[in-house]
């Protein structure tokens, strides 16, 4: 009946190191094959694409296929239990510090969320982490800090965390578990669907391999939807339009600058330099602040994938409570500069 899944893992999992370990020169292979020039907008989109779309994909099946596997050691009832045993705000501020050491840019993160909450850790808490993971990464913080000194990236750090907890805590209040898509909250009962006592290796094995097929499955092509919106836009974002607005005093320039943060697509680590570029045209630092918020927690690819795993209602809710902490950060931001 086909392959033991123990050995199809064991040979699999070289290959899934090697290929994560040369995405740089394959996608630099592939995009070899096409007549473009890295140095032009399509060229740098094309190649973004060539990179992404592996990488988010291998951590998916990676990460899906660990989550399963632990999965088979806890079932959704007990890591519930394990956390709604203790004080409000605890598994939200846990959740937030994890998302501090995890160097992923949104839709790299949403493997472990999905993981999260297709195994019943409350919602409030996965979108603590999926807040935290991109806003807010060791990476990021050491380029703030080389970049624009420790106090700007304490500043960041302090608020960017506040951000994550405060709205995972928000929305965990609100119970909206409910409004995940139908699909999720069918993996959620299911639970781990054999005794722990009695589980072998090869039971683990087969476990996350059925999660890879059931969550893969039904997310890779959304994935691959919201890296090509993030490529065409990562290609082609128009960095003197973007300073001319964020340099204006006028109060509309935090919200402005989220709403033009919101459609963008990088890392932490990536927007920095452009932070940095926009800073040195005469841009508000709190504006700034507030725009490289927004890309990072609020990409508009994030939410192509995300609306696989959760309803509008849900993504819409998600949106309205991290916009508010963001704009909170930029007013204050800018008044504290001031």
């Amino acid at each position: 009946m086909g392959f033991d899944p123990v050995l199809l893992w064991l040979l699999a999992a070289p290959a899934w190191v090697l290929l994560y370990t040369s995405l740089v020169p394959l996608a630099d292979l592939a995009f070899g094959l096409t007549p473009l020039a890295r140095d032009t907008r399509l060229g740098e989109a094309v190649w973004f694409f060539a990179y992404d779309t592996p990488k988010v994909l291998l951590l998916l099946t990676g990460v899906v296929f660990a989550m399963g596997i632990i999965r088979s050691f806890f079932s959704p009832e007990r890591t519930r239990a394990l956390l709604a045993g203790r004080r409000e705000g605890i598994g939200n501020a846990m959740a937030a510090s994890l998302g501090i050491v995890t160097p992923f840019c949104s839709c790299s993160a949403i493997p472990l969320f999905i993981g999260f909450v297709s195994a019943g850790v409350p919602l409030g808490v996965t979108f603590s982490f999926l807040i935290a993971a991109p806003l807010v990464n060791e990476v990021a913080l050491g380029l703030l800090f080389a970049t624009l000194g420790w106090r700007i990236a304490l500043t960041y750090l302090t608020f960017g965390l506040a951000i994550a907890i405060s709205a995972g805590w928000v929305i965990g209040k609100l119970r909206l578990e409910g409004w995940l898509e139908p699909w999720v909250l069918t993996i959620q009962a299911g639970g781990a669907g054999i005794p722990a006592a009695s589980v072998t290796w090869p039971d683990r094995i087969r476990a996350g391999t059925e999660a890879v097929r059931e969550i893969v499955g039904r997310v890779w092509y959304w994935i691959i939807a919201g890296i090509a919106v993030g490529a065409l836009i990562h290609g082609y974002a128009p960095e003197e339009l973007l300073a001319s607005i964020m340099g204006k005093e006028a109060w509309w320039s935090v919200p402005a600058a989220v709403l033009i943060g919101v459609p963008m697509y990088s890392n932490a680590a990536g927007i920095i330099p452009v932070v940095e570029a926009l800073l040195g045209k005469g841009a508000a630092l709190g504006t700034v602040l507030a725009f490289m918020m927004s890309v990072t927690a609020l990409s508009l690819p994030e939410m192509v994938i995300l609306r696989k795993v959760l309803s509008m209602k849900l993504i819409v809710a998600f949106v309205t409570v991290v916009t508010i902490g963001i704009l909170a950060v930029g007013f204050l931001f800018n008044l504290l500069i001031a």
